[in-house]
C-alpha cells in the first residue's frame, strides 16, 4: 500500500517511520528542512503546499491519504487556510484522479469538545467548540467525513489529545511552575501515529479519539513528575488565580475554563495496543534524561 502524508511533521514523521518497511510512504512538506526530515525516515519526500492543487499534482497516486498539516500555532486565519481550504483542496485534487485514495484520515484535536466540567467525553459526545480555532477544526472534520465520500474516499478523523514525546516533554513547565489546576489529556507521539496507522490498516472506523488510558489532574501530574525527578513540588495556582491575570488573552482564558476527560474506550475495544498507556511510561525517557544531567 502506498500512503501519502500531507504535512509530514511531528506526528507524520513518526508515522512514516512506523510505516516504512511495510508500505511505500510519500511525505509532503513546504520547507527544505521539512524535506530533509522526511528523507531521513526513508520515505519519499515531495515539497508542496496543501493549499496548492498544482503543487499536489506532483504527489503520486496513493491508496491512503493522511492529512496532518499544521497551521504552526498561528491564528484563526492561518488555521482556516490550512485545515479548511487545504483539506478541501487535497480531497478535490486526489479525489478527481483516475485512481483516488481509498482512505483519508484527518488529524483533528480533542479541543472540539469544549467544556464538560471535568466529565468524560468520547466519540459520541456532542461537540461544543469554544474558540474560533476549534470551530474551524469542527468544520474541517465535517469536510473530511462528508466531502471525501463524494469522491469515493472513506473519510476518517483521529482526534488527538495533547501530544508529547521527544522535543515536547516540557518538563521545566511542570517542574518550575506555577501549575494551574485542571485536567491533562495526553498521548505520546508514537501512539498518535500508531492510531493513525491502525485506522489505515486495521479498521474502517470513521472516528477515533486518540488519547491514553489516564487523563490526569495537572497538580497530581506535576507532583508525580517532581518526585520522579527528585525535586521539590512546584508552586500551584487555582483557575481563579490564573484568571485574575490582567494580561491573559481571551483564547487562554477559554482554554482554562475548558475542562474534560477524554476516553479511549473505543480504540481499546477495537484492539489497538498502546506503547505508552499512561504518562508514567511515556515520560520515563525524559525523566531519566533529566536525572542523568542534574
Amino acid at each position: 500500500m502506498r500512503v501519502g502524508i500531507l504535512g509530514c511533521g511531528y506526528v507524520g514523521l513518526e508515522l512514516a517511520r512506523q510505516l516504512r518497511g511495510d508500505h511505500d510512504v510519500v511525505g509532503v512538506r513546504r520547507s527544505p528542512d521539512g524535506i530533509d526530515a522526511i528523507e531521513a525516515t526513508g520515505a519519499t519526500a515531495i515539497r508542496a503546499d496543501v493549499t496548492d492543487s498544482d503543487g499536489l499534482a506532483s504527489v503520486p497516486d496513493v491508496d491512503a491519504l493522511v492529512f496532518a498539516a499544521s497551521s504552526g500555532g498561528r491564528g484563526a486565519a492561518a488555521a482556516e487556510r490550512v485545515y479548511v481550504e487545504g483539506l478541501r483542496t487535497a480531497i478535490e485534487a486526489f479525489g478527481s484522479r483516475q485512481s483516488p485514495p481509498e482512505r483519508l484520515v484527518y488529524t483533528s484535536s480533542t479541543g472540539v469538545y469544549g467544556d464538560h466540567d471535568g466529565a468524560f467525553v468520547d466519540e459520541d459526545t456532542p461537540l461544543d467548540p469554544t474558540t474560533e480555532k476549534t470551530q474551524i477544526l469542527v468544520t474541517a472534520e465535517r469536510i473530511a467525513r462528508e466531502l471525501a465520500p463524494e469522491y469515493g474516499i472513506d473519510g476518517g478523523v483521529a482526534r488527538f489529545a495533547g501530544l508529547y514525546g521527544p522535543d515536547r516533554y516540557r518538563l521545566e513547565r511542570y517542574l518550575e511552575g506555577p501549575v494551574t489546576e485542571g485536567y491533562l489529556n495526553m498521548i505520546h507521539r508514537k501512539d498518535a501515529a500508531g492510531i493513525v496507522r491502525f485506522m489505515i490498516e486495521s479498521t474502517d472506523n470513521e472516528l477515533l479519539v486518540a488519547v491514553d488510558d489516564e487523563p490526569v489532574d495537572k497538580w497530581t501530574f506535576a507532583d508525580w513528575l517532581a518526585d520522579e525527578c527528585g525535586v521539590d513540588s512546584p508552586p500551584k495556582r487555582t483557575k481563579a488565580e490564573r484568571l485574575d491575570d490582567e494580561g491573559l488573552s481571551e483564547a487562554a482564558r477559554r482554554r482554562i475554563l475548558t475542562s474534560k476527560r477524554c476516553s479511549n474506550d473505543r480504540v481499546r475495544k477495537l484492539g489497538y495496543n498502546f506503547q505508552y498507556p499512561t504518562y508514567r511510561e511515556g515520560y520515563r525517557a525524559a525523566i531519566d534524561a533529566y536525572c542523568g544531567t542534574n
